[in-house]
């Protein structure tokens, strides 16, 4: 395949997240404009892709290695594929998570030492999580009317990793004339989460229930990566990791975060291994009360769900695939089940077969044939019925 050059955009947005409110930032963006020449907009076919709760965009859909990039794999059959970082995360703004303590001296000391930049024996300068529902779904909307107006379409494709899902599926129901359609690769779902926003006025930090840290960031390393991946991985699937894959996903990580690479355990080399910072966020709006609102996801807006058999991570109370595949009111909803892919599976050796999905789903709204139902693809790519509990 001929290369396809990608262009970073700073798209400017007026930040409701409580830590910047009112500031003007500027998001990041990356696109791979696939669209052959000549196309006119209402045939352009946009998509956007958004990260989850750990990993950074260019992270999850552009590791430079090949078939790894799921976004220029898309961009290869003609499409225009953005991505995006929300703020707190990857190459978008930041604020406060530079200069405040995460509040867990446990936690800090334990995956910062010996590099420790910031102080562990006091209060967090800023005790407050950094984003929150509104302020995601502000930045989503931000980026797609960019979209629409960079590129004269009238809708958006969206794909999802994880606790994307908090963002989009609410972001297409308040804004279906949006959305052309959704995918979910793995979403995060709580089906008994929080309905909406506690009773302030945005413009203030959104008061914390008392089981949510008070400090804008997370800390995470390397082993904690390799240990939630081992912990999803099975012997029965000897193609389902690469050898070194960890190493080349923790490099593509720290490449979206230039402070935190420089924390951590220090390399025989020299440097420090790094630390991924993530940002706490305090989420609602996202359940099975929420879900089915105006009957828009599985209307109008058709939703595509794929996850892997391994995935503990989104299939564990309180988390459920299944109760969102049922908590979607309408009849355009499509699930897959798929055989030796975990949580990381667009890392994984199904990446392949998730890509192909995908680019089926833009193109004809179904995946090997199927338009709507629940499914598992076994390891021949071979489709049975998967009942829904």
């Amino acid at each position: 395949m001929a290369p396809i050059k990608h262009t970073d955009h700073a798209v400017e947005h007026k930040s409701t997240v409580p830590a910047n409110y009112n500031l003007l930032v500027k998001l990041f963006v990356r696109e791979y404009d696939g669209t052959p020449e000549h196309t006119p907009p209402e045939k352009r076919r946009a998509v956007l892709m958004l990260h989850g709760r750990t990993v950074p965009v260019l992270a999850v859909y552009d590791i430079g290695l090949g078939d790894y990039s799921w976004s220029r794999v898309l961009a290869h059959a003609g499409y225009d594929v953005f991505m995006m970082d929300l703020q707190g995360m990857g190459l978008s703004p930041r604020p406060e998570m530079d200069s405040a303590y995460n509040g867990n001296p446990a936690q800090h000391d334990r995956v910062t030492y010996p590099n420790l930049p910031l102080p562990s024996d006091g209060p967090p300068t800023y005790p407050h999580q950094l984003g929150n529902s509104q302020s995601d779904w502000d930045e989503v909307h931000t980026v797609v009317e960019y979209i629409k107006d960079l590129h004269g379409v009238k809708q958006v494709d969206l794909i999802g990793n994880s606790a994307a899902a908090f963002a989009l599926g609410p972001y297409a129901i308040q804004h279906k004339d949006n959305v052309r359609s959704l995918m979910f690769q793995a979403p995060v779902f709580p089906p008994n989460g929080t309905d909406s926003a506690p009773g302030t006025e945005f413009g203030a930090p959104v008061p914390l229930p008392t089981n949510t840290p008070p400090y804008p960031m997370a800390l995470g390393n390397k082993a904690g990566v390799e240990a939630a991946w081992k912990a999803e991985t099975s012997s029965d699937c000897p193609s389902q990791k690469a050898p070194g894959i960890v190493d080349t996903v923790w490099e593509a990580i720290m490449a979206s975060d230039p402070v935190g690479r420089t924390w951590g355990k220090p390399l025989p080399g020299g440097g420090a291994e790094g630390i991924n910072r993530q940002r706490q966020t305090f989420w609602w709006g996202w359940n099975k009360k929420t879900a089915p609102l105006h009957g828009t996801l599985g209307g109008p807006v058709p939703v595509f769900i794929v996850y892997g058999d391994l995935d503990k991570t989104v299939t564990t109370g309180p988390l459920s695939v299944t109760e969102l595949y049922k908590a979607i009111a309408g009849e355009n909803k499509l699930m897959f089940k798929v055989s030796c892919a975990s949580h990381q599976m667009p890392w994984e050796g199904r990446r392949t077969t998730l890509q192909t999905m995908s680019k089926q789903w833009l193109k004809h709204g179904k995946v090997f044939g199927k338009d709507k139902g629940s499914f598992h693809l076994d390891d021949n790519d071979d489709v049975t019925p998967q009942p829904v509990p």
